[in-house]
């Protein structure tokens, strides 16, 4: 299992290297929202769930509150399929 610090310092480094200045990694909302899409839906579903979110809440403009009401959009859907 990834220890919590590691999640921590691999969001930094990839934030760092795609040049997200400023940019800080809600990873307890990422992490929760796999879940429920790999338990909802199917565990493919998991890293194409949350890049749509991502891709979403940027064209919104990329906000936490942005990353936040997307995330709640797909969070429901997936539950509704559980």
């Amino acid at each position: 299992m990834t220890a919590p610090s590691e999640l921590d310092d691999w969001a930094a480094e990839l934030v760092a290297a795609l040049q997200l200045t400023g940019f800080e990694v809600d990873i307890p909302l990422v992490l929760d929202l796999a879940r429920d899409a790999a338990h909802g839906v199917a565990r493919p579903a998991a890293p194409l769930t949350t890049f749509l979110v991502g891709y979403a809440a940027a064209l919104r403009g990329g906000s936490a509150a942005d990353i936040r009401e997307a995330a709640g959009v797909a969070t429901r859907l997936a539950a509704a399929r559980a």
